[in-house]
């Protein structure tokens, strides 16, 4: 059998509730508040966008374009070979502006620019239509598994040689309506909470965040690799009717790796004492390795695994765990091995693989 040909994180790009957006410092000042809603600490986006196509862009628009730029930079890429994203809920702020505008003027006198702007590939289409992309283009919306199908696309497209870099992202936003409708379906913290202390807090709830990342994925080493992306999975273990335990063995030895050779674990833990339990049985399963996590950092939104993704890559790149991550310290080992693993309301699972280019 022909050996998979390996893939290669080259660049990051970031915007986040943290100081993400240059890749040049790894959560040295970590932002910690008081609340059970994260925002996004935006750039000054005339640097990424012209004023006059700005204006006319959405938030969420703004936030993919400026971190899908932040990444190819980073990369030293012009022109990827194709742009493949994932979004749990898309352009909500132009959403609510249409359909709330359509209520109030009785379905007439309506404007399309918000109509254009809320459907979900509307930010894959943005950074093609400003850097002239013409190469295959796509967008998922599989909710918890938005962004790992976008990187399972991109993991075919790149080992089967139709694309040799390829711009991958996930990104959501979280508007008033949107935290509004989840907080009464219990997703949310009723009352704010130390992010610092949500992990440890032991309720109902998480906090809720958003954000946008990218990663330049290429089928070759470059000076500024971060690491290689060994595999991805997703499954929902009550419809497999498999234990969690079988599952990641299965994913593991796919890849020719045991539990012993997992050195980090970097887990999707969100302080609701309701899905806590699927981490606790996969962090036992691998008693030897560190445990770091990122929701109380960024907050919980259907994209957050791309969060995630940046941080591992960043671990594994500087060979550090940022203290304010730390779950449980890895003894000392060095990171070669990072597993990922994270949840969606206990539906979506999912696994990532990355290890030390």
């Amino acid at each position: 059998m022909t050996p998979e040909k390996t893939i290669y994180i080259n660049g990051l790009g970031n915007i986040s509730p943290q100081k993400t957006t240059d890749n040049n410092h790894f959560l040295e000042e970590v932002v910690r508040l008081k609340a059970n809603r994260l925002a996004c600490i935006e750039p000054n986006y005339r640097d990424f966008i012209s004023p006059d196509i700005l204006r006319r862009m959405g938030r969420l628009i703004k936030m993919g374009v400026a971190s899908s730029k932040i990444c190819l930079a980073d990369a030293g890429c012009g022109m990827p070979d194709a742009i493949i994203t994932g979004t749990g809920l898309g352009c909500l702020e132009d959403t609510d502006k249409f359909i709330t505008t359509m209520i109030r003027n009785k379905e007439e006198l309506l404007t399309p620019t918000s109509f254009i702007q809320s459907t979900h590939n509307t930010v894959s289409a943005q950074i093609a239509l400003l850097l002239k992309c013409h190469n295959y283009n796509f967008t998922y919306v599989h909710r918890g598994w938005s962004f790992e199908s976008a990187l399972i696309d991109a993991l075919i497209q790149l080992r089967n040689g139709k694309a040799f870099t390829i711009l991958a992202g996930g990104m959501d936003e979280l508007t008033n309506n949107s935290f509004a409708i989840t907080q009464r379906l219990g997703h949310w913290r009723r009352k704010p909470v130390e992010t610092s202390e949500l992990l440890a807090s032991g309720a109902t709830g998480s906090i809720a965040g958003e954000g946008s990342a990218f990663f330049l994925l290429s089928s070759y080493t470059s000076a500024n690799t971060y690491a290689k992306l060994r595999d991805v999975l997703t499954f929902n273990p009550g419809s497999s009717h498999k234990s969690l335990p079988s599952i990641l063995s299965g994913f593991l030895e796919r890849s020719g790796i045991g539990l012993a050779d997992i050195d980090l674990v970097v887990c999707g833990m969100n302080g609701d004492s309701t899905s806590a339990r699927a981490y606790k049985e996969l962090t036992d399963q691998l008693g030897g390795a560190g445990i770091a996590a990122w929701k109380h950092l960024a907050g919980e939104y259907m994209t957050s695994s791309a969060f995630g993704l940046w941080m591992a890559a960043m671990i594994m790149k500087h060979q550090n765990v940022p203290q304010p991550a730390v779950i449980k310290p890895q003894q000392g080992r060095p990171v070669n091995t990072i597993l990922m693993y994270n949840h969606y309301l206990n539906i979506n699972h999912s696994f990532i693989l990355i290890q030390k280019a």
